[in-house]
């Protein structure tokens, strides 16, 4: 038996379980893959998130770990390549945004919430999960079964897992579907405080400095697309084909990865599914991707996951003794809620305009305003969330 039971231990579940676990609740934070694992992420955390690794348990190892300091936004499209200040938050002690992987951030994150107090079961599968008067009787499986109680449940499973929770969208395949693309590469050319937007024909991407000297470059291109770079670029990965539509595409990436060599390879997932999803249903309350994702474009997926965490429990802590009725169970729901679209919504809607704008056919066309006006880059970034000072 445990206070809350939350699944899936990524950035949102394992911030999540360590806020709750470090206020004195007993927490059961329940993953199905083994870390550490690498995963499909643009990898960037921004500057506003930084205050919840500063901790005195995770701010040396975060520091020792992420890439340098992100301090411009650019914009690689055909020929151009511009660069403007990536915009500083009011009143933010944090500095500057950094990248770190995924295999190293979900592994920092969670046993961060261990030492706070959370169990963790990993790597453990849930089954089953169904309403036991006040509270849920969770069953999980590693080969063996196992049956967890608990009053509060959340779902942070992300948008591509399928689970009892927050089942695999199921959908008819569409041209426009977005599916993504990552890889890491070495010895690139790449600005250590550059992280700049790619756009080429069918979709967009970014690059930025991640750790152990390592450049990520990730990428979302509709399947029609892809399908054409497959064929005009025969390679045995998907990827290949993408990146050297990418080259053909952007001459600012042609000329960063000149030289480099790919570490490790290509990671696909999809199609993602941007938008915004309940928060608060059936006595369940969802964080990260499982509430609500923006388009990759603006890479602000981390952030939003760990500060949407950070709004949940909030509220949850709002409870003082801990124990919560049903009807306070649907008011912390509703508050949650509204705090959550109220920080994320901006960011949602922007990325969609952006992620439009940039799969335009005619978007070549906007090069030139944007040459004569690169702070128009930092402007995007702000109304991406960059400066978004949700944490207090």
């Amino acid at each position: 038996m445990y206070d809350a039971l939350i699944i899936g231990a990524g950035p949102a579940g394992s911030s999540a379980a360590r806020l709750l676990a470090k206020a004195g609740w007993s927490v059961a934070l329940v993953e199905k893959s083994e870390f550490p694992r690498r995963k499909v992420c643009g990898e960037f955390i921004s500057a506003t998130s930084l205050p919840l690794l500063y901790d005195d348990d995770l701010k040396k190892e975060f520091l020792a770990s992420a890439g340098p300091e992100v301090r411009r936004v650019g914009l690689f499209a055909r020929d151009t390549v511009l660069s403007s200040d990536m915009p500083r938050a009011a009143n933010s002690s944090a500095g500057w945004g950094r990248a770190l992987g995924r295999e190293h951030l979900d592994l920092l994150l969670g046993e961060a919430a261990v030492r706070a107090g959370a169990r963790l079961w990993q790597p453990w599968k849930v089954t089953e999960l169904r309403r036991d008067g006040a509270g849920y009787r969770c069953h999980l499986t590693d080969g063996n079964a196992k049956e967890i109680r608990a009053p509060i449940v959340i779902a942070a499973t992300g948008s591509w897992e399928r689970s009892p929770i927050a089942p695999e969208f199921h959908g008819l395949r569409k041209a426009s579907d977005l599916l993504a693309f990552k890889a890491h590469f070495c010895g690139a050319k790449l600005p250590s405080d550059l992280m700049p937007l790619l756009v080429f024909p069918g979709g967009y991407g970014g690059m930025v400095h991640t750790d152990n000297g390592r450049i990520s470059l990730s990428c979302c291109i509709r399947r029609d697309s892809l399908e054409r770079c497959r064929r005009e670029h025969p390679a045995p990965h998907a990827g290949d084909s993408v990146l050297q539509h990418i080259r053909a595409a952007c001459g600012g990436v042609r000329d960063a990865l000149q030289g480099a060599r790919q570490d490790g390879p290509w990671l696909a997932a999809g199609p993602v599914r941007p938008g915004i999803r309940p928060r608060y249903a059936r006595g369940i309350f969802f964080a990260g991707n499982s509430a609500g994702e923006a388009h990759p474009i603006i890479a602000e997926g981390i952030s939003m996951a760990m500060q949407s965490a950070w709004l949940l429990c909030r509220r949850l802590l709002a409870q003082q003794d801990g124990i919560m009725t049903e009807a306070e169970k649907d008011e912390a729901g509703r508050h949650y809620s509204k705090d959550w679209r109220h920080a994320f919504a901006p960011r949602i809607y922007a990325a969609s305009l952006f992620a439009h704008l940039a799969m335009w056919p005619k978007s070549g066309k906007l090069l030139p305003l944007i040459g004569k006006f690169p702070g128009i880059l930092s402007w995007g970034a702000e109304l991406s969330g960059k400066t978004a000072q949700i944490l207090r």
